[in-house]
């Protein structure tokens, strides 16, 4: 019985993956965008000693992309994103209070690779994400600014659907490994018109 059953899924997953190689754009040009949710923590956020140990918050972020799928496996991918600004108030024991807020932009060029299981696909990214981060606030009503550009390391995973052969939605997962954060990431909904 259990042979039955593994020969039945191999069949189906089998017969799957030739689906989803079939469509007419299986290579070729897209365009898409999506909105998540960007989860950002900062410790001792601008230098500030002791006085703020950390800020933890969340925002809606968005992107808008283009790109271009080698072949059903491999796709280059360049987007905008806008993370967002995360803010929050907070209060040390100190006695100091005041509130943070995080802006997060710019642009990410990566690499997808794509694993097809019928019209079911796994994907996973690797990129750069080229940024501008700025940090601003008050502590008791002194303000603080402080910004920061570079370049790093994003990475990601996601499963999506294609519906009508063309339109590809998508939940994602995705890092950031940016310098001035200690931990930055985000959950995507995003939707591409595959040509």
């Amino acid at each position: 019985m259990k042979r039955a059953i593994m020969a039945a899924t191999l069949l189906a997953l089998g017969s799957g993956a030739a689906y989803a190689q079939s469509p007419e754009n299986e290579r070729g040009f897209y365009v898409g965008g999506g909105v998540g949710q960007f989860n950002v923590e900062i410790d001792n956020p601008g230098d500030l000693g002791d006085t703020l140990r950390s800020l933890d918050d969340d925002d809606t972020a968005w992107q808008a992309f283009v790109g271009w799928r080698l072949n059903p496996y491999i796709s280059l991918q360049a987007a905008y994103i806008d993370f967002g600004r995360p803010q929050d108030d907070f209060s040390s024991s100190t006695g100091n209070h005041g509130r943070f807020r995080a802006e997060l932009s710019g642009f990410a060029p990566s690499i997808i690779g794509t694993l097809p299981l019928g019209p079911v696909e796994l994907s996973a990214k690797l990129g750069y994400y080229i940024y501008d981060l700025k940090i601003s606030g008050d502590i008791n009503d002194l303000e603080f600014n402080r910004k920061d550009s570079g370049e790093d390391l994003m990475y990601g995973v996601g499963v999506g659907m294609t519906f009508f052969d063309h339109l590809h939605a998508k939940l994602e997962y995705e890092k950031i490994d940016l310098d001035e954060v200690d931990d930055a990431n985000a959950f995507w909904l995003t939707g591409q018109w595959r040509f």
